[in-house]
């Protein structure tokens, strides 16, 4: 079973288009095996994103994520993290194909309303970095 890092990102949230996003994410045969909803701070956001912190786009990235709520979940399924970015979409969901995530609910490329792990490995880590193993619900 490979896992992944989903975030329903700050526009998600004030949005109320949790459930719908959530919705999609069972309906696609993901296993939720951790939930929470968070404030980040910006250092916390900082953190989390570093690896983009050369890029141009880096502190609206981070402004953006701190600037309201945020729902982590670590998700389970096999080839998780290619079905989950393809259940999400392109970044820029004018770019993205009809019936993803991205497409029908985000409204730019940074409001996109999701994040979703991009790499089997940054799975592992991202899960780690918003849950411990305790708050993790192995199957049964």
């Amino acid at each position: 079973m490979e896992r992944t890092l989903a975030i329903m990102k700050p526009d998600c949230v004030a949005a109320n288009k949790m459930g719908k996003v959530l919705d999609r994410i069972e309906a696609a045969g993901f296993r939720i095996i951790g939930m929470k909803l968070v404030k980040l701070t910006p250092a916390v956001a900082g953190k989390f994103y570093e690896v983009h912190q050369e890029r141009g786009f880096y502190k609206e990235l981070v402004n953006f994520m701190s600037s309201g709520p945020v729902v982590p979940l670590a998700l389970e399924k096999e080839n998780a993290v290619a079905d989950f970015r393809k259940l999400i979409g392109a970044t820029d969901p004018a770019e993205a194909a009809p019936g993803t995530i991205r497409r029908d609910f985000a409204t730019s490329k940074q409001n996109n309303i999701v994040h979703g792990s991009d790499s089997p490995e940054n799975g592992r880590l991202e899960v780690a970095f918003y849950f411990s193993n305790k708050e993790l619900i192995e199957a049964q």
